[in-house]
Order: structure tokens, then sequence, then C-alpha cells
């Protein structure tokens, strides 16, 4: 059996992360357990890093993705920078090494505490989503007698041809200031003592598999960056954010590097000579984190009934909810695959909800106790995890060559129910 990836690989008919079996890593920490390759996140972020040499580029990873603090400490080691949406992930870029002036702080909803923590902390640029936003972190700016660096993002109105849940550019949604409006925020922005017009940014969606919405993207931003130079306000950046697809299934999403390079290309032919006065920056997750986990899942029981073939397996929706939030699709890999007929499963979690699966109509050879491999978890799998039915959180493993290492220990009852409390006698 084969696999399409460069990390995850058969050997001798046992599935391993670059030297290690998956096997090994089960009988040593259990199931479920998120598997990550510190081989894919580097080769991943140097891939969209070097993609434009004699450019001004800063490649955030946007760390929605997956947080765990070794994921971004080995981002931070490569001089990546950060893309976060909350003081808490502010506090886990610190924490794990990275630098607040390379970190961007977009997201709807920035509260007064978190604002005054990332201009504390000296972050890069806040990407500021409205105009009530734009007006608070003015105040908040002024009273901590310094002034914030602010990009405005701006709704493009350009579909991404994605899953709605996930799309993000559209007049409908909820993110950013709608593209007629921005000019005239903008001025009212340049006339605030607290702020500091620096960039403008926007992001239309995620799992985008072709390179056109992007560019419709930008070609709306340049329109409105010439308005922009002409009424006199001038900006350093370019913050085109993210959204890059990756192959769950049949997917064909463009080389990370094509994307950057189509945009330094029509940066080219809007601005000519003048491209060279803005930085150019990006701020991928999935793109990064997804195909470098896996999540590893034990065979509980097999339920043949007369309409279906369910095996029930230890990880649930609770470990990865994407399958049930979106119907997203995951590839299977059999750690070590059987000889002999396929059957049709349906693998399916013990929690108590209908829409707890995570793979449907599957062609396998299965038997209680079989180890499984769901692919492209190492995005949006951990990071949306939840304790419903009291299920304590998975473990986390990060491989490097032929170490495992434990990055994040299973969550156990004591952990889930510290801040609780009984009532009073």
């Amino acid at each position: 059996m084969k696999t399409d990836s460069r990390v995850f690989a058969y050997r001798q008919d046992s599935l391993h992360a670059e030297e290690v079996a998956l096997a090994d890593i089960a009988a040593r920490f259990g199931t479920p357990t998120f598997v990550y390759s510190r081989a894919a996140l580097v080769q991943a972020y140097r891939e969209f890093a070097s993609a434009a040499p004699g450019r001004r580029l800063l490649v955030c990873y946007a760390i929605k993705a997956n947080s765990n603090l070794a994921v971004l400490d080995c981002l931070a080691r490569e001089g990546a920078g950060f893309d976060i949406v909350s003081g808490g992930e502010l506090k886990r870029v610190l924490a794990a090494g990275g630098r607040a002036e390379r970190t961007v702080f977009s997201g709807v909803g920035k509260s007064a505490a978190d604002i005054r923590e990332a201009l504390a902390a000296g972050v890069r640029c806040f990407n500021v989503e409205s105009a009530a936003e734009l007006h608070r972190l003015d105040a908040i700016a002024r009273d901590m007698n310094t002034v914030a660096p602010v990009s405005l993002r701006v709704n493009p109105d350009v579909d991404a041809r994605t899953h709605p849940y996930i799309s993000t550019g559209l007049r409908d949604n909820k993110f950013g200031i709608a593209h007629e409006q921005a000019v005239a925020l903008y001025r009212q922005a340049s006339q605030l003592a607290g702020i500091r017009l620096v960039g403008i940014d926007c992001h239309i969606g995620s799992q985008i598999t072709e390179l056109a919405p992007f560019l419709a993207a930008l070609d709306r931003v340049l329109d409105l960056l010439a308005e922009l130079r002409d009424a006199g306000i001038r900006l350093s950046h370019i913050d085109l954010g993210g959204g890059l697809g990756i192959a769950y299934a049949d997917e064909t999403p463009p080389p990370r590097a094509d994307l950057i390079r189509a945009v330094c290309e029509r940066l080219d032919e809007r601005l000519g000579e003048a491209a060279g006065d803005y930085e150019l920056m990006f701020e991928f997750g999935r793109a990064i984190a997804g195909p470098a986990g896996v999540l590893l899942t034990r065979v509980e029981y097999l339920k043949p009934t007369p309409s279906k073939q369910f095996a029930i397996i230890d990880a649930a929706m609770n470990d990865l909810l994407r399958p049930s939030l979106y119907g997203a699709y995951h590839r299977v890999w059999p750690v070590a695959p059987r000889q002999g007929a396929t059957r049709t499963w349906d693998l399916v979690g013990p929690i108590c909800e209908s829409g707890d699966w995570l793979a449907r109509d599957r062609e396998l050879a299965l038997e209680a106790g079989d180890l499984l491999a769901l692919a492209d978890a190492g995005a949006y799998g951990m990071a949306m995890s939840s304790n419903y039915n009291s299920r304590g959180r998975a473990a986390e493993v990060m491989v490097d060559g032929a170490q495992a290492l434990l990055v994040r220990k299973r969550e156990d009852f004591e952990h889930q129910i510290a801040g609780e409390r009984r009532l009073p006698d």
C-alpha cells in the first residue's frame, strides 16, 4: 500500500511517520493520538518563505490551525511570523519563542484586554475589521500613550469557491470592511492620534484550491491602493491573508510557491517598479500544518447491520470535528494493512450523536484492534477538539527523524474538572 505523503509512508507494510512506526507510537502513547512530522512543517514553511527571492516577504503561520507549543516552536525557529486572533494565541506565540514584532493580530472581536496586551507586547500590526474596532483601538492606544500600527481588513466581495462556513470574503460574511467603505474609513483612521496606518489586508476564505480567487482579491485590493495613494495615504505592506487548500481527497491545489509567485507577477504587472515599495505578507495555517499530521486511532468493535457496516473507533467527533461540522473528507490509512477481501465501512466514534462519524463508505479490510491513521489531520483537529461526553482530549506527539516526542499528554479526568466546583453544603 502507498500514501501520497512525503513523510507518512509504508515501510515493510507498516505505516511510519518519518522514521518512526505509528504502531510503536500507539503502543507507547495510546490512542487516539495526533502525530505530527517536524520535517513536514519545516518543508511547508520553507516552500512559502523561499518562493520570492529578493522580495520583502513575511510568511505568518495562522496558529488557529494548530496551536501546540511544539508546532509554534518549530516554526519560530524557522523565522516564521504568526497570525493570531486572540490574546491567548499571543501568549502561546511568546511562550513558544515567537516574536511579537513578527505577529499580526486578526479577528473580528478583539477585546479591550486583548488589545492592551498586544500593544504592550509590540505586535507588528492590528488587522482592523470594523469602524468600531478602529475607534476602540485608537482610544486604548492613546490611553497607553502609544500608537497602534493598523491595517484595515477589506472585504473584497470575491467568491473563494469553498465551503460556505469557511468563506470569508463575500459581502454577506461577518469579516472585514466593505470594499466601498474602505477609503472613507482609511481617511478617518489617518486623522486618529492613536493610529498609524501601515497596510491593507484581505482574507477571502480557506481550503481554496485555485489561484484565480486570490488574484481577483488582489486586483480589488490594488484598486483601493490606487485610490488611497490619490488621497495621500501611503502604506508599507499588502497582506493577502491565506487560505490555500490541501489535497484531502482528489483536490488539486497549486503548489505553495506558485501562489506567491503568481501574486508577485500580478503586483509587477499592476505596479511596475512601485511593487518594491510594499512588503508582501501572507497568513497560512492549513497549508502548513494540515498534511503534517495524522490522527491515530484504534478499531474497538465491528458492527455489521442490514444496511451499514460500522467500524466503531476510539476517536470521535470531539477529537476531529471537521467531518461532522463540514462533511469533510479525510483519507484513511491502515497502519498495518490486512490482506484479503475488503468491505465498505463507516468509521464512527463512541459519542452519543448520529453525527459522530469520521469517515464514510471506505473500502477496508478490518478486524477489531486494528490501527488506522486519518490523514491531513494536522490542522483544525486538536485545535477544534472538546471534552464532549466528558472525553479527555487526545495526546499529541511530534516526530523528529527517529524520535517520537510527547508534546501534549493525554488529558485525564482531574484536568477536565480542575476548574469546577460542587455546590456548598
